[in-house]
């Protein structure tokens, strides 16, 4: 596992500077899950977060040619928030996989199980991140609205 940098944002947050590998998203999975824990995440909370950062992860380690990404989780008030950052301009699409298909669900399920899914373009890149409660389900339904800073595409949730 490379880390640049581990700091704690604030007692609300934690963020890492990392270079991803397919070998330490695991790593990765379990230092997310230990952050929304000490954040007051539920054990939902805490699953849906280790699926989240994997997706979010392994499509850094997929989509990017670099394959640098700052990691975040914050508590937004009765919230999770968790963000990839990465120097990538290439949005992220959602679409409805088929289900023969051996790839390319994760956006989608990640979309199916959060409060919200969406991403935030950076004058050197992008943000993907979701929302999740502290506790009980995610609530799938919110609208799905884009705004003038963050934004969706083809099914994204903001």
């Amino acid at each position: 596992m490379t880390v640049t940098e581990r700091s704690v944002t604030s007692r609300n947050g934690y963020a890492w500077d990392i270079t991803v590998q397919a070998s330490t998203i695991e790593q990765w999975r379990k230092e997310v899950a230990e952050a929304v824990r000490a954040l007051g995440g539920d054990p939902e909370a805490v699953a849906v977060a280790r699926l989240g950062a994997s997706e979010l992860l392994a499509n850094v380690l997929k989509h990017t040619d670099d394959r640098w990404c700052r990691l975040r989780v914050e508590r937004r008030n009765d919230c999770i928030w968790i963000g990839a950052s990465d120097r990538s301009l290439e949005v992220p699409v959602v679409t409805v996989p088929r289900w023969d298909a051996e790839s390319g669900r994760g956006l989608w399920l990640l979309r199916e199980m959060t409060a919200v899914l969406g991403y935030s373009c950076t004058p050197g890149g992008k943000t993907v991140w979701f929302h999740l409660p502290l506790s009980g389900p995610a609530h799938r339904g919110s609208e799905r609205q884009g705004t003038a800073s963050p934004q969706r595409v083809s099914g994204m949730r903001e």
